[in-house]
């Protein structure tokens, strides 16, 4: 393992590349542990430790600002005000398209790691913003956007988009807001035909409300399109 000055490391060190610095422990009782997402953004694994992370990770793998993933690829070391070295290992790592990047946790409450955490916190967001980056303890998601999401990401690899043709035709058939299924039907047999739909709701070539349940009859529209009701980020 390599220690460089953090104002250096930032100009130098490609962490989207990296492995993580240190395993994500696996608790025993708990139904999800660490395991590997698919990135769409990337076309790469990224390493998960739990199911809060890999919520975020499908938050920040639709983002079309977010450019590259990574699981734990950092170790920050400092010292407190009594001269204690700390370190702390953020969770996830993210690279914006403007080359800035977001450090961030996946706490599965707001209290979640107790005093420690919330001490490293603000270390870590002090020495990002002094290099122009971002560190959030990010907010669980409402459990209605999070189920939405999860489903959506079940369709965001290519395949989904299906045979040659079939994605400008969906796009086509929902220029004009529509229900689901009325769109999916017009395009074709809806078996074949709303993988695609999925998949470019997923790539946000069309929009949908996401704060209330996904049914057949949800209304989808265009790029762009502001569903009735429809809350900031939702799309």
């Amino acid at each position: 393992m390599v220690q460089q000055r953090w104002a250096d490391a930032t100009l130098a060190v490609a962490f989207e590349g990296l492995a993580p610095v240190s395993a994500f422990p696996v608790i025993p009782g708990r139904r999800w542990g660490p395991g590997l997402w698919w990135s769409a953004t990337t076309g790469k694994h990224v390493s998960a430790g739990s199911n809060a992370m890999r919520t975020q990770l499908i938050v920040l793998d639709r983002d079309p600002r977010v450019t590259a993933l990574a699981g734990r690829p950092v170790r920050l070391l400092w010292r407190n005000p009594r001269g204690q070295v700390r370190s702390w290992v953020p969770q996830l790592f993210a690279r914006y398209s403007d080359g800035t990047a977001l450090l961030a946790d996946c706490p599965s409450h707001a209290g979640a790691g107790g005093e420690r955490a919330m001490k490293a916190a603000e270390a870590v967001a002090q020495a990002c913003a002094h290099v122009g980056w971002t560190y959030r303890r990010l907010a669980p998601l409402d459990d209605v956007l999070a189920a939405n999401l999860k489903w959506l990401a079940g369709y965001r690899h290519p395949r989904n988009a299906g045979r040659p043709g079939l994605t400008p035709a969906v796009l086509k058939a929902f220029a004009q807001p529509r229900p689901l299924i009325e769109g999916a039907e017009a395009v074709g047999d809806p078996i074949e035909v709303l993988p695609a739909v999925f998949h470019a709701l997923w790539h946000r070539q069309l929009t949908t409300r996401l704060d209330t349940p996904l049914h057949e009859r949800v209304l989808v529209g265009p790029r762009g399109w502001s569903a009735p009701g429809k809350t900031g980020g939702a799309g």
